[in-house]
């Protein structure tokens, strides 16, 4: 019963066509349905993450960054996901041990999702398909990032080879924070 509660919560922003990010429920890693609005009037970085992955070591640049800026109105969302060569195969509790323990995350995770094929999550069925030209398209690998303004509006997406402490990406954070 609560798992049919759950994935009804998460698919109402489907169902009623979503045009923002702040329209989609999604679960957290520990369990609790968490709305994407209680981040309106923040600048989000939306991640899909992996434990086991080359670009795992981005955790460190995350977490600086969300540090560097979450007392500015700014948020990562780090979303993990087992879709690249079955990198992220934990639980959600092993997930958060992992994050935690050995790259002190403190930004919120969501519970393991899928981010591409038959079963992608509504949110990144918005993310690859309904967000226009130059952020829409199929997520390539882990670490694919989006930046969304303060308004819920999909601005910038960063494909995983671009480091969330980059120029690019925190020039692009600055610009929406000012």
């Amino acid at each position: 019963m609560r798992k049919t509660l759950l994935a009804g919560v998460v698919m109402t922003a489907v169902l009623f066509g979503a045009t923002y990010v702040h329209d989609f429920t999604l679960i957290s890693i520990d369990g609790k349905p968490g709305r994407l609005s209680q981040y309106q009037g923040k600048v989000v970085l939306i991640v899909n993450v992996a434990s086991k992955c080359g670009f795992t070591p981005q955790y460190t640049g995350l977490e600086n960054v969300y540090e560097k800026y979450k007392d500015q109105g700014f948020v990562i969302l780090g979303f993990p996901a087992n879709n690249f060569g079955a990198q992220e195969p934990g639980t959600n509790a092993e997930i958060k041990t992992f994050c935690s323990s050995k790259y002190s995350v403190t930004f919120p995770m969501y519970s393991k999702i899928s981010v591409k094929g038959d079963d992608q999550a509504p949110l990144y069925a918005y993310l690859t398909k309904e967000t226009g030209a130059g952020i829409a398209g199929e997520i390539k690998w882990n670490f694919t990032k989006f930046l969304v303004d303060r308004d819920g509006k999909v601005i910038q997406r960063f494909e995983p080879a671009v480091t969330p402490d980059s120029k690019e990406v925190t020039g692009a954070i600055e610009k929406q924070l000012k």
